[in-house]
């Protein structure tokens, strides 16, 4: 799945050897194995979310995926730099890394190819709602020809909320199916121009919601848009409409999507994310009209491959006691030192 490629910026010395990078998560495993080569000789190291507390010992940079980094984790460690292996900084305590001399960074959606697979996934997504996917399989496997009958993208309205680089994407090849595309922005009380949809700012968001087929999340998870997707945003959509979220479970209060697809008012939802990871199979919620993907919006060669290089590069920079690119935060002195690698 990942290509090979060549080390980005060796350095001189036993310093790199003797790195040592913990990635919180035992899943996504081809993240770390399309990062491999280009960091030959770090030592690395997985763990489960829960137990990061506990792998701390020796380790230089901590990757967090969906783990939480907060203040505990950061005063337990002697790490220098927490790099995500993609966008979501949500739940990492960036003041308390800041004061801690502990540097926070991450790899746009932009550039790495990860935007661009994200809003494929959500087609898919679409797709599988309109086309009914479940329902097609029992009837194949039924001996059933010619149904059940599907819904066509074509002339429907899709809401995208949130015209950041995945919604923005996203916008581009829903076009090539002939939908009516609206966008809301959520980032800036201004709006934006995008060729081909009509946007609304954030405070338009119901009446942007009441006219839509199909509204896909796409917008960042923070304190103002934790539970946006609620009873009331639910409320304001068609009868019937589909949802489709591959943004952040956060985004989504669970018992109102249940209550929206009991009640009908919703026809179904697509999952990629959900309000914990993972999900439990046994929530009421997928008793109903809802296809389900165990995050892996992203996960896909061409985003793993651009991630995997942005990685290794702010690696490099941080290992030669250079600020990474991307980052979140700036600490006055980092508490990391490259001589520290060498033990």
């Amino acid at each position: 799945m990942c290509e090979g490629g060549l080390v980005l910026d060796p350095l001189a010395g036993d310093a790199l050897t003797r790195m040592r990078i913990l990635f919180c998560e035992p899943g996504y495993s081809e993240s770390r194995r399309c990062l491999a080569p280009l960091i030959p000789g770090w030592e690395t190291l997985a763990c489960r979310k829960d137990e990061v507390a506990q792998h701390l010992e020796g380790v230089d940079v901590v990757v967090p995926y969906g783990a939480t980094i907060d203040e505990n984790i950061i005063r337990a460690g002697s790490f220098g730099l927490v790099q995500q292996f993609g966008v979501g900084l949500e739940t990492i305590d960036i003041p308390a890394a800041t004061a801690a001399g502990v540097w926070v960074a991450n790899v746009p959606s932009a550039g790495s190819g990860n935007a661009e697979s994200v809003a494929e996934h959500a087609m898919f997504l679409m797709l599988a709602l309109s086309r009914r996917w479940s329902e097609t399989q029992r009837a194949f496997f039924a001996g059933m020809v010619g149904e059940p009958p599907g819904i066509a993208l074509r002339h429907k309205t899709a809401c995208i909320v949130g015209l950041g680089h995945v919604g923005t994407a996203l916008a581009k090849r829903l076009r090539a199916f002939e939908m009516e595309i609206i966008g809301v922005h959520t980032q800036a009380p201004e709006s934006v121009a995008l060729e081909g949809v009509r946007v609304y700012p954030a405070d338009q968001l119901f009446a942007a919601l009441g006219q839509a087929d199909y509204v896909i999340a796409c917008v960042r998870l923070s304190a103002a848009t934790r539970g946006l997707f609620g009873e009331r945003a639910f409320a304001a959509m068609k009868h019937g409409a589909f949802f489709v979220n591959i943004a952040r479970g956060g985004l989504v209060d669970a018992p109102a999507l249940q209550a929206a697809l009991e009640s009908g008012r919703l026809g179904g939802a697509g999952l990629d994310v959900f309000w914990e990871e993972p999900a439990n199979p046994r929530h009421p919620v997928f008793q109903y009209n809802v296809v389900v993907t165990p995050h892996v919006a992203g996960v896909t060669d061409d985003s793993y491959n651009g991630i995997a290089h942005a990685v290794a590069q702010n690696l490099y920079r941080f290992a030669k006691g250079e600020p990474p690119h991307h980052a979140a935060n700036a600490p006055v002195v980092s508490r990391w030192s490259p001589a520290a690698a060498v033990r």
